[in-house]
């Protein structure tokens, strides 16, 4: 069975789920990958309609779409993030309340524990998401920054997010972070340091997306060998980073996406610089069958124009591992 090609709905919420899935069909796609924001899932609803899910996977079959994770990065983002007026405009108003730092960590953290059990009685086996980080800030080491903040860091981490990967865990649900600048794991070293920090627990792993990756100079094949039991889920998006020097370097500049002066911008899938070739291999060596979810985001095309066209590029992309050698032919000849 080929992997299903999915749309991430995050960059759509502003359309309603019925009209986003009627395109997604239109445009080739499986499944939708459902952002539990806009109308497209509401984990409130799910915990308390009993209807909600089955009237969901009800809406999605209309336009023969499946779904195998729904995705709560937003909220994520304040569990373990110092809070300040920014998070305002991502957050639910019931998780913002008053805005007071240390409630709205803890109405986040709930309100992930919550997604666990909406994930579960909808039915799908991945929470994709951000967790955000105590220690971002203190990425670039000046004034020098003790090592022993850093760790603290891991530490506040963990116990943020141990309480809540106890009720994923309760419910037979996993949770993916995006291994992405501004999260506590954000390259090879620190996803290694998370994975420790939580004492390798099985419902904490990996939604992988090699565009947050690569522009940073991480190997992105190397990713996947380094955690191949930790892949729960996969983004297809491409990024594009110039092949010699630019006005702003990998830090952007304070640019907005799509200037011309950034040294690196996310592309449709097929139009930047990753290696996806390689990637679907290293996926076919260490068995993940699980969906090819495309995250849309290009500032220079037009957004249906390229989510047809990203459909169309990961299922030719994508290729199933063999069953042979391809030399088998000549045993016994």
């Amino acid at each position: 069975m080929p992997r299903p090609v999915t749309l991430f709905t995050g960059q759509w919420a502003d359309l309603p789920l019925d009209t986003l899935a009627e395109k997604a069909r239109a445009w080739g796609y499986d499944g939708l990958e459902l952002a539990c924001w806009g109308d497209h899932f509401d984990v409130v609803a799910a915990t308390e309609d009993p209807d909600y899910c089955t009237k969901k996977r009800d809406q999605l079959a209309q336009y023969d779409l499946e779904c195998h994770a729904i995705s709560n990065h937003l909220v994520g983002q304040a569990v373990c993030d110092p809070i300040d007026e920014r998070h305002r405009s991502i957050l639910p108003e019931h998780v913002w309340g008053d805005g007071e730092p240390a409630g709205v960590q803890a109405r986040a953290a709930e309100e992930m524990k919550r997604t666990a059990r909406a994930a579960s009685d909808f039915g799908v086996p991945v929470v994709n998401g951000f967790t955000g980080s105590p220690i971002w800030h203190l990425l670039y080491s000046f004034p020098p920054v003790p090592e022993a903040w850093i760790e603290q860091g891991f530490r506040d981490f963990a116990d943020a997010w141990n309480p809540i990967l106890d009720v994923f865990d309760e419910v037979g649900v996993r949770f993916a972070l995006e291994v992405h600048p501004t999260e506590i794991a954000f390259d090879i070293s620190t996803a290694e340091r998370a994975l420790e920090a939580v004492g390798d627990r099985e419902a904490f792993g990996f939604n992988y997306d090699p565009s947050h990756l690569a522009y940073q100079g991480v190997d992105v094949i190397d990713f996947l060998k380094v955690f191949p039991d930790r892949i729960y889920h996969i983004h297809m998006k491409d990024v594009w980073w110039a092949p010699t020097p630019t006005r702003a370097g990998v830090f952007g500049g304070h640019l907005p996406f799509g200037h011309a002066d950034r040294f690196w911008d996310f592309r449709s899938v097929g139009r930047g610089r990753i290696p996806f070739g390689g990637i679907l291999r290293e996926l076919n060596r260490i068995g993940y069958d699980g969906p090819l979810s495309v995250e849309w985001e290009d500032a220079g095309m037009e957004r249906e124009y390229g989510a047809a066209e990203a459909c169309r590029m990961v299922r030719n992309m994508d290729f199933p591992p063999s069953d042979t050698a391809f030399d088998a032919a000549f045993e016994g000849s």
